[in-house]
């Protein structure tokens, strides 16, 4: 082994290999010594980025996401052959000399004073590792990038001086292991096992001596020697690669001549980076884990952090989704709205009292070609976590409003006037007091003409009852309700905007996702447990270490009493109220509650049984089009409700969902029937009425 002092390496490097002359770059002999001495001491080969794995909860790969395509090798588990060819193409002395090869240098000084130019280089493989390092660890920083391969005498220097070190502390086998694994071959395929994925669909071990050579020969230009792009060419570098092998006799002359008479024999396989690669609509859900993994402190304390761990890859992540679940939310929002309509729809599937994520579904497919309808803002969750700005929930807000209600010692039998139309009462906030002080005085009204009061909490929720759930507020305050959602999640409106204490939030003005509407409802379906949603059950690294994920948390906000009542009134809901066309296969108990928003821009249906719950939006995508006198999937709507258009939707998806799982029952609570109410219109003393039926179209 040989090493220089910085002298002769200076000195060899005045000497003009490949470089301009040292006047060329503005360095003197003394500065050039100087800055050898400059360079730090330790070079610590970062870790190469590498392609994370993302996949269901039963193993199934929903999408291969990378920086850049990478998969590391031992030296066990790359082909002989693969070792010897890039050696001998590259640096045939690699083992007999030292980070510099002093004869490799004296036949460049030859050649290129022969020559006049400086075309002929004496890198050895251990100064091209090095350079290869340096731009890794620049990343994605173009300038950055650029400074590495910076063909200045001072970057020179400072290689070298890390080769020579890098020399003396670590084996010859292992230098070309790591050069292996991290050299560029073209296409995007960084190391050679994702270049042999790539160009030939197999493993680098499975080689033969005419692939191992082709891969080789691609390194000096991975654009000149572009095997799809210019196969005569690149078959002609092959060639002289084959020659070389045969020179340095790891193939013999029958070896050499049948791989030069083989066909290139490609069998490329481009590359499918990123979520957009997900199928059955995974792609979203892609993207969410994504967003988990950048901002949960989690996986690191800075952001910068997160990135990096991201970016870096080489994971495994184990995420939450069902696939089962998945088809079938999926298939429902798929078979319900086409691609091409003016709205879309989205439906998130939560498992209550866990707060898993099972599926996460919507029609407008993940992509970028916005003439296909494509799109990659994800209509289920907030805008911080890849979402929109959100959509008005309305009267699936309802039922926080109910649970505050009941919280705050409300009774189950709790009736209000309720008239058609009522001006937004005074109400008292957290920090004071709200007024209606605009004139005219803004004023609420009920959908129907003929819904007047009064009501009692489970047939106004049946109903939909605007005005009964504005008293209802009025009664218990709008920092009762604030408070209530707050202990469900909603913290902030799904833009990220806090919410507004105003009148109107009981009346889901306020804009939410899927995603935050069916957590809603998992939780009370998990009998008042709350439970932060989870996407990601378990990440490893490539040799198995474990890497810390978020840890579920649940926590009772709600007692049994009111969890069981809300459970009674929603399924109320589904037996005769606005939801009662929603039966789900075999009779299986349900509670939901139907929503529809101003100006029929967006309609939900949200709704869970014991072991499932489903909230699913139906709308324009940037919140725009109102859904009167409008077509969806070839079938006219004069106007569009909560049960009429995401209904139908949750109603497939469940049952699809829900096929084999067992029949389970809510804990309910006992409510009783309010009396019946005296007829305007009766004639005679005394003559009652029962509650009129409901609309089978209602918000």
């Amino acid at each position: 082994m040989i090493f220089l002092s910085a002298s002769v390496v200076s000195g060899v490097l005045l000497a003009g290999l490949t470089l301009p002359l040292v006047g060329g770059v503005g360095l003197t002999a003394q500065r050039t010594a100087e800055s050898f001495e400059d360079i730090p001491v330790d070079f610590k080969t970062p870790p190469l980025t590498q392609a994370t794995l993302i996949f269901d909860a039963k193993g199934g790969q929903i999408a291969k996401v990378f920086a850049r395509d990478r998969t590391i090798l031992t030296a066990e588990q790359m082909s002989p052959l693969m070792r010897h060819a890039q050696v001998d193409i590259e640096d045939a002395r690699f083992y007999e000399h030292g980070a510099v090869d002093l004869k490799g240098i004296a036949r460049a000084l030859g050649k290129n004073a022969e020559s006049g130019t400086n075309s002929q280089g004496a890198s050895t493989l251990t100064q091209q590792y090095v350079k290869n390092v340096n731009v890794e660890i620049a990343g994605d920083d173009k300038d950055a990038v650029a400074e590495a391969q910076r063909k200045t005498l001072g970057r020179k220097i400072q290689e070298l001086k890390i080769a020579i070190k890098l020399d003396k502390e670590m084996p010859k086998d292992q230098i070309l292991t790591n050069y292996l694994n991290i050299t560029y071959y073209g296409s995007g395929a960084y190391g050679v096992e994702a270049a042999s994925q790539r160009y030939f669909g197999k493993s680098n071990k499975d080689l033969t001596v005419a692939e191992a050579a082709t891969l080789a020969g691609i390194v000096q230009n991975p654009s000149q020697y572009d095997p799809v792009r210019y196969p005569e060419t690149t078959t002609k570098r092959r060639n002289v690669v084959v020659d070389k092998m045969l020179e340095n006799k790891h193939i013999t002359a029958d070896q050499a001549k049948e791989a030069k008479a083989a066909p290139l024999g490609l069998n490329y396989h481009a590359p499918r980076n990123g979520c957009i690669t997900a199928q059955a609509g995974m792609g979203f859900y892609c993207d969410y884990v994504k967003h988990v993994v950048k901002q949960d402190p989690a996986f690191g304390k800075s952001a910068e952090e997160r990135a990096k761990l991201w970016n870096t890859g080489g994971l495994k992540i184990y995420t939450t989704l069902d696939p089962d679940k998945q088809a079938a939310a999926q298939s429902a929002v798929s078979d319900s709205v086409r691609v091409t309509d003016s709205v879309s729809a989205a439906a998130t599937m939560i498992e209550p009292g866990t707060g898993k994520i099972l599926a996460m579904a919507q029609t407008r497919p993940y992509g970028l070609e916005k003439a296909k309808n494509q799109t990659t803002v994800n209509f289920n969750v907030d805008a911080a976590m890849g979402g929109g700005t959100g959509f008005q929930p309305g009267s699936t807000f309802k039922p926080i409003v109910a649970a505050a209600a009941l919280e705050a010692g409300l009774p189950t039998t709790q009736e209000y006037p309720s008239p058609n139309r009522i001006d937004y009462p005074n109400m008292k906030t957290c920090d004071g007091t709200w007024r209606n002080d605009t004139r005219p005085k803004t004023t609420v009204p009920n959908e129907s003409p003929n819904e007047k009061g009064p009501y009692q909490l489970k047939e106004a929720m049946a109903r939909s009852i605007n005005t009964y759930f504005v008293q209802m507020e009025q009664e218990i305050g709008l920092c009762a309700v604030k408070q209530m959602a707050n202990k469900f999640g909603i913290t902030t409106m799904a833009s990220g905007k806090p919410l507004k204490e105003v009148p109107a939030m009981g009346l889901g003005v306020e804009e939410m996702s899927p995603l935050t509407m069916a957590n809603v409802y998992a939780t009370f379906a998990a009998g008042g447990n709350h439970c932060t949603p989870l996407a990601i059950d378990k990440i490893t690294t490539v040799d198995g270490r474990d890497v810390p994920v978020p840890a579920g948390h649940c926590e009772k906000v709600i007692s049994d009493e009111t969890s069981q009542a809300v459970n009674t009134i929603l399924n109320g809901v589904t037996v005769d109220g606005t939801g009662s066309a929603l039966k789900l296969d075999g009779n299986r108990q349900i509670a939901g509650k139907t929503g529809t928003s101003d100006h029929k821009k967006a309609a939900w249906f949200s709704g869970y049984t014991p072991q499932l719950a489903t909230s699913v939006w139906l709308g324009g995508p940037d919140g725009g089009v109102e859904m009167r006198d409008i077509t969806i999937n070839g079938h006219h709507y004069d106007e569009v409700f909560g049960a009429d258009g995401p209904g139908p939707i949750w109603r497939d998806a469940m049952n699809r969902a829900l096929k084999d799982a067992p029949k389970q029952t809510l804990p309910m609570a006992d409510i009783p029937d309010p009396a019946p109410r005296q007829d305007p219109n009766a004639t005679g003393t005394g003559t009652t009425a029962p509650p009129t039926t409901p609309p089978t179209r209602k918000p």
